[in-house]
């Protein structure tokens, strides 16, 4: 017999309503970051304690309005992800990170889920999150304050927090 706890399945409407805020959400994100080359990642905790992760590349422009995504498989897989990280009942923390190609360094934001929605990350967290582990190699990222994504009510779904 396992030790993990069992994952509840949310249902229809729940789900329905975090697809809803995870379009907004992503949107969000998308402006925030504007033009250029970024890697998306997210790492959820599950109420069963595994831990979860996506990633994708995209590349964004807004003259004219363009989004491409390296890979479809590993963007909707991310997208899945947020869905439930956004919906709640099943992941107990998550974390997404965005980093945009820059010279010298690349930049780095993130936000966690919480409410129901993404909110702007501690830059010292993120700093802590973000730096290399002693004896790789590997791009060291300057980090800054994400952008505070504004969520808009949506008049068909209920307020969970009521």
């Amino acid at each position: 017999m396992s030790s993990r706890p069992e994952l509840t399945h949310p249902g229809d409407a729940a789900i329905a309503a975090a697809m809803s805020r995870t379009l907004t959400a992503l949107a969000a994100v998308f402006q925030a970051l504007g033009d250029g080359e970024h890697t998306i990642n997210l790492v959820a905790e599950r109420t069963d304690d595994a831990f979860v992760t996506g990633r994708a590349d995209l590349s964004i422009g807004t003259g004219p309005l363009r989004l491409a995504v390296l890979d479809e498989d590993e963007f909707c897989a991310l997208r899945a992800l947020l869905v439930f990280a956004l919906e709640g009942s099943t992941v107990r923390s998550a974390v997404l990170v965005a980093t945009t190609a820059a010279e010298p360094n690349p930049r780095a934001c993130g936000w966690t889920v919480h409410d129901g929605w993404l909110h702007s990350m501690n830059t010292a967290e993120l700093q802590a999150a973000v730096i290399p582990c002693p004896d790789v190699s590997a791009v060291t990222r300057e980090v800054y304050p994400a952008p505070v994504l504004l969520q808009f009510p949506n008049p068909d779904e209920e307020d969970p927090h009521v």
